[in-house]
């Protein structure tokens, strides 16, 4: 199956996204899609999040907790990988074949979270119009000024720098920079080069999310054959459909 074949089977056509849409992923560098899932699968990824954290064991105490390819461990999370909406702000973004680098959490526990702004990518500043990388982050509570919502400075992904080439110190804020807050359900799609980091969680509660992580299929300047990122165990190769394996690697005995 041809990849256009595969977004084609999966829900993705022309008039996915809006041209209000297209133009703020294109201006900003993200765009918040309210209310994308209902409480009833926020509801089933919360629990499953929560039972992997459990089995998993991960983190340390007082650290940020972290589980990574989720879409190999639960069929909650197979939504952040086909909704159709979020296939067509991945496919604007990056304009080329694309691939998933997999499905992963990491809560803002209370007291910490804070970021310095970044990108996230390895490789040199993004021209614009030409960019390797594309996040989305999916909000499994509200949220708010005080429980570690994310900042976003809009329109970095155009300005060809990283911000530590710019800000004395990126953990410092920036007079651009506004925060993301929102309700459950909501998913943030970002251009994955627009500067961007998570706050302190002033909160007495973990900030729960999940990201969808993309990438260009064919990357000059990163080499991730080592990374088993986005990668499908063979449990999960055999229940997806062609379409949507064609969205990922795979590697056989993972």
């Amino acid at each position: 199956m041809m990849f256009q074949e595969a977004l084609y089977a999966l829900g993705v056509r022309e008039n996915t996204l809006s041209e209000e849409e297209q133009l703020k992923l294109d201006t900003d560098g993200f765009l918040p899609l309210p209310d994308l899932i209902f409480a009833e699968q926020v509801a089933e990824m919360q629990a499953a999040m929560a039972a992997l954290f459990i089995k998993e064991q991960t983190g340390e105490e007082g650290r940020g907790r972290e589980c990574t390819n989720m879409q190999n461990k639960s069929t909650a999370f197979d939504v952040c990988f086909t909704h159709p909406r979020l296939l067509s702000a991945v496919a604007h973004v990056l304009k080329e074949e694309f691939r998933s680098l997999g499905i992963h959490s990491r809560p803002n526990r209370p007291g910490g979270g804070h970021q310095p702004l970044h990108v996230d990518y390895g490789g040199p500043p993004a021209k614009p119009g030409e960019y390797y990388v594309c996040n989305s982050m999916w909000m499994l509570t509200d949220f708010t000024e005080e429980n570690g919502a994310t900042r976003v400075v809009p329109g970095t992904h155009r300005c060809e720098k990283h911000p530590r080439d710019v800000m004395k110190d990126p953990t410092e804020p920036h007079p651009q920079e506004m925060t993301l807050i929102g309700t459950a359900g909501t998913v943030v799609v970002f251009n994955s080069h627009v500067w961007h980091g998570a706050t302190l969680n002033r909160s007495p509660y973990d900030r729960p999310n999940v990201t969808s992580f993309w990438r260009r299929r064919y990357d000059p300047y990163v080499d991730e054959s080592t990374s088993d990122w986005g990668v499908l165990n063979d449990d999960t190769y055999a229940r997806l459909d062609e379409a949507e394996r064609r969205l990922f690697d795979y590697k056989p005995d993972l």
